[in-house]
């Protein structure tokens, strides 16, 4: 079978033509017929005659000619229309579909075709690559070919591939055309959600036979004539057979009757409707079994049939008890179903629930039975709510589950709601059946996520920008640092020099923020008193709060130990204190708690869990203006405020929450309008080990251990490509005596090194540099030089880079913007104790 879809016109293209050609040829010969015909009959009439003039005849005859023309062109231009109409109507199906000549090529294929099979496949290809066995696909699309080709029309369900690769089932139509002998139309109806229903169908109903044949009482129905049309396995057991041996033996109701010894009882008569009619049934191998009839009739004449139940008397006990048992297995799976289950009168009062359902909108003390289903809904969902349930008991299908917000006695919930009629066997509606589902989890981790996502990307920008500051605020406050060596402080110069440097520190702690906020600074964790850090800052915050707003500190017994980076926590303390100052503009109370709280269970705020377990927790507590409900999300988000502009950036509680994540703690906020707001920060509780060291002091470690004396001798290579961060190092390293040796990349670097034309005692280098990058080199240099000493300058975090070296003990960190004093006091730490180089 030849199919050639590049033989196809895109998207909708031309009908044989094959039977118009014809008529137009027969209206050319008649024509050319018609005026030969009139010039004969010019030459035979007599000259002079008027009837037959042979001009007379020669105008007939081409009258007669035009006529014939103008009747062909009628017939060709309907010919025409006919052809458009029907390649419209091709184009108009959904289905795919083409036309195919005597030879099998597609002549015509309409977009829906094109859309879904073209682009240089046939459809034979198209089978056969959806095809299971291809063999047979052929033999099928050539018996296809063939009945179309003697004038029938021909059906199968065959599979096919689509262009974007899937696999579906098609239920393939091809019928021949009238006026083009041999050729054919081919319809593809997509039916592969059809098959799917059709094995859903068959399930239902092989269950519904297992169901029919396994009920504990005998159902049949027979003809006019007595015979069995249908029995159930039970009942056929009684008999003595099975269901297909008695229908196709054609046997009768009344073959299994015993006639009755009580001579009162009416003889039961297998064509009559009753209830409960009493007989006895003896079965092929001479079982009697003592029953109860009750049917009714349907049809009348040959359609007539009956629809009957057998209900055994003689085990009554025993079948009673199975029908206990059976009601008791029903209402188990109704008590122990996972989802909530309710039957609900057309008012939407609650008739029936199980338990499930009870524990999802209730508390224990309460009961649903009498109350409406609308008493839980939330205000904005009862109207759509309320238009679904009525469309329901109309008798229309709910075509997906009803999402549903409700109050429950343990918040908010968010429900899939299924509901179906429930009809009586009158056909009236007796109430609708109701399943829920809890979908609050689900949609709290797709609000998690979406977060996460937003969180993650404006992390990222942070980061990136921050890098980017940092290195500009390095050189600044570098040089800044380098100028005030000239002068001294009573000069202008020096005054407007410590200006420039005091702004660009304000810019470094803008930056810090946004690290913070994206969970990218370098941390200094510690183990640490949280009692003694805020006794200590207790002295600044009174300043920070002014006279109108008193504090507090309620500081807990026994208080745990936390390991927090120190300078990190205290930050979140003082953008805590001072939100709440701003918050009290007419003075109020700060309260600082602190506690122990083991916590036995995980809790959910909002979007956060926060697991079980030991934690200290720092209660942050103001009776200032509280915050609004509906700004409440927002709160920590970055640049978010509600100042005036030019009165906050919209940083501090993003970065409170930033600090407090990346520590690996939980901050919540409970806040009431003209009442006041509460943060809750639960920071885990650090367990001491064995052996371990006491918690350090409290003070700054620079401050403490930073000696006067910042000078030093040594070679250092110094490698970074922002010329004016190297420029600044290289001069201020000089000047506290090291020998500097410059290299602007990586490869430059790694080539002094090689070269061994200077002993270089410490390796000073940025992390991040084009092609080659710090923590590259240093592998490199560690292969030939493994106890090279090593400090990483970065406007990054430090731990981007740790997972890629590992924690070694000689590579160090400095983070930027550094001044001239931190980067001379880390060079002086490392090379206090020169090891081999």
């Amino acid at each position: 079978m030849v199919l050639e879809a590049d033989r196809a016109e895109e998207g909708g293209r031309r009908l044989p033509t094959r039977g118009v050609k014809p008529l137009l040829v027969s209206g050319l010969v008649a024509s050319a017929t018609s005026l030969a015909l009139g010039a004969w009959l010019g030459t035979q009439l007599p000259a002079g005659s008027i009837a037959f003039d042979a001009t007379l005849a020669i105008d007939l005859v081409a009258m007669l000619a035009f006529v014939t023309l103008a009747v062909l062109g009628a017939r060709l231009a309907a010919a025409g229309r006919m052809a458009s109409l029907a390649r419209q109507a091709l184009e108009a199906l959904p289905d795919a579909a083409f036309v195919t000549d005597p030879q099998g090529v597609i002549g015509f294929a309409n977009a829906a075709y094109v859309a879904r099979f073209s682009g240089g496949r046939s459809p034979l290809q198209a089978f056969l690559d959806g095809a299971e066995d291809e063999e047979e696909v052929e033999r099928e699309l050539n018996r296809l070919r063939t009945q179309a080709r003697v004038g029938g029309t021909a059906h199968a369900e065959l599979r096919a591939r689509f262009l974007d690769g899937r696999v579906g089932w098609f239920e393939v139509t091809v019928a021949p055309i009238a006026s083009v002998r041999g050729g054919a139309v081919w319809q593809l109806v997509d039916i592969t959600d059809k098959r799917q229903l059709r094995g859903v169908i068959e399930a239902g109903r092989t269950m519904l036979f297992e169901f029919f044949d396994g009920v504990p009482f005998g159902l049949y129905s027979i003809d006019e004539t007595g015979r069995f049309l249908m029995i159930n396995e039970t009942l056929a057991g009684w008999l003595g057979a099975s269901p297909e041996q008695l229908i196709n033996e054609r046997a009768r109701i009344e073959d299994f009757l015993v006639a009755s010894d009580d001579a009162t009882r009416v003889p039961f008569d297998p064509q009559a409707p009753g209830e409960g009619r009493e007989v006895i049934l003896a079965g092929r191998q001479g079982r009697l079994t003592y029953a109860a009839i009750s049917q009714t009739i349907e049809g009348s004449g040959p359609s007539r049939r009956t629809c009957s139940v057998v209900r055994d008397l003689a085990p009554d006990r025993a079948r009673e008890e199975a029908l206990v048992r059976a009601r008791q297995r029903f209402q188990r799976f109704f008590e122990i179903a996972p989802v909530g289950i309710a039957l609900i009168d057309t008012h939407a009062r609650f008739k029936e629930t199980n338990p499930a359902l009870e524990r999802l909108l209730l508390t224990e003390e309460q009961q649903l039975a009498g109350r409406n289903l609308m008493e839980f809904v939330i205000e904005d969902d009862q109207v759509p709510a309320g238009e679904r349930l009525a469309q329901i008991v109309k008798g229309t299908a709910l075509d997906r589950p009803l999402e549903l917000r409700v109050r429950t006695g343990r918040g908010n919930k968010t429900l899939a709601l299924f509901a179906s009629r429930l009809d009586t066997t009158e056909g009236s509606i007796a109430g609708l059946i109701l399943h829920f589902i809890d979908l609050t989890e689900q949609k709290n981790l797709e609000l998690q996520f979406a977060q996460s996502q937003k969180m993650q990307a404006v992390g990222q920008l942070a980061g990136g920008v921050a890098h980017d500051f940092n290195n500009l605020l390095t050189a600044m406050i570098g040089f800044c640092d380098l100028l005030l060596l000239r002068f001294r402080p009573g000069d202008q110069s020096f005054a407007d020099i410590m200006q420039i440097k005091q702004n660009a520190n304000r810019a470094a702690n803008l930056v810090r923020q946004l690290l913070a906020f994206s969970r990218q600074q370098t941390l200094q964790p510690r183990i640490i008193d949280i009692g003694d850090v805020l006794s200590e800052l207790s002295h600044l915050l009174n300043r920070l709060l002014g006279e109108n707003v008193e504090l507090k500190m309620v500081q807990g017994r026994n208080l745990g130990m936390v390991r927090v980076d120190q300078g990190q926590l205290e930050q979140v303390i003082i953008n805590l204190a001072v939100n709440a100052r701003d918050a009290m503009p007419g003075g109020g109370t700060l309260v600082i708690k602190t506690s122990n709280v083991e916590q036995a269970q995980p809790i959910q705020r909002e979007l956060e869990i926060m697991p079980a377990g030991s934690y200290v927790l720092i209660e942050v507590t103001d009776n200032g203006t509280g915050i609004p409900r509906e700004i409440m999300a927002r709160i920590f988000e970055p640049f978010f405020s509600t100042k005036e502009v030019g009165s906050g950036t919209g940083l501090g509680l993003s970065t409170v929450y930033g600090i407090v994540k990346q520590t690996g703690g939980f901050i919540f906020v409970d806040s009431t309008v003209g009442v006041g707001t509460r943060f809750s920060i639960y920071l885990p509780r650090h367990q001491r080990k064995e052996g371990e060291a006491p918690p350090a002091s409290t003070l700054d470690p620079l401050e403490v251990a930073a000696p006067r004396d910042l000078t030093g001798a040594g070679t250092i290579l110094l490698v970074e490509d922002e010329d004016p961060v190297r420029l600044f190092s290289a001069r201020a390293l000089r000047n506290k005596g090291y020998t500097v040796v410059e290299a602007k990349s990586g490869e430059q670097a790694l080539q002094i090194i090689q070269n061994g034309t200077e002993p270089i005692d410490l390796i000073v280098t940025d992390v991040v540099m084009p092609r080659m990058d710090g923590p590259t080199l240093i592998k490199q240099v560690r292969e030939s030089r493994p106890h090279m000493k090593v400090v990483f300058i970065s406007g990054y975090t430090e731990d981007t880079f740790r997972k890629r070296i590992g924690d070694d003990a000689g590579i160090h960190f400095l983070a930027k913007p550094f001044s001239l004093k931190q980067l001379a006091f880390k060079v002086k730490e490392i090379m206090g104790d020169l090891g081999e180089g």
